[in-house]
């Protein structure tokens, strides 16, 4: 079995997130939750063609969803401690983890990204639901 590196799985669910390339990472091509990640962007595309008189925002909701629960897995990913992601994904690998700097950087931009993504979701939401998007 591979040695799945947690600032490797970190980066991707950064990244890449939205697609679930990091769930595809660590558990493979079985893991549903993957999949569900991959398939939120066709199916957000497929909404904003069927309804294409909406606001793209709310089309793109199953997308804007997974990327908004990609980033709390990435922050999940990179606070986990390093002897328990061991236990978890590298039992039979040999090797062991170890956390260094790019992993601390990361995790201070996942948490300043994921805050003004939320505010932003919500601002945008409250925006067009109270005004009809006046503001924007």
């Amino acid at each position: 079995m591979p040695h799945k590196n947690k600032t490797h799985a970190m980066f991707l669910a950064s990244a890449f997130g939205g697609l679930g390339a990091h769930r595809f990472y660590l558990h493979g091509k079985r893991d549903l939750w993957a999949w569900a990640h991959l398939l939120t962007l066709p199916a957000a595309v497929l909404i904003s063609l069927i309804t294409y008189r909406q606001q793209l925002f709310f089309t793109a909701a199953p997308f804007i969803i997974s990327i908004l629960v990609s980033i709390v897995e990435a922050l999940v990913i990179g606070v986990t401690p390093d002897d328990k992601w061991d236990a978890l994904f590298n039992t039979h690998s040999g090797k062991n983890n170890f956390s260094d700097w790019p992993l601390a950087g990361l995790l201070v931009l996942m948490v300043g990204l994921g805050a003004t993504a939320l505010i932003a979701v919500l601002a945008r939401t409250l925006d067009l639901l109270f005004t009809g998007g006046s503001y924007g």
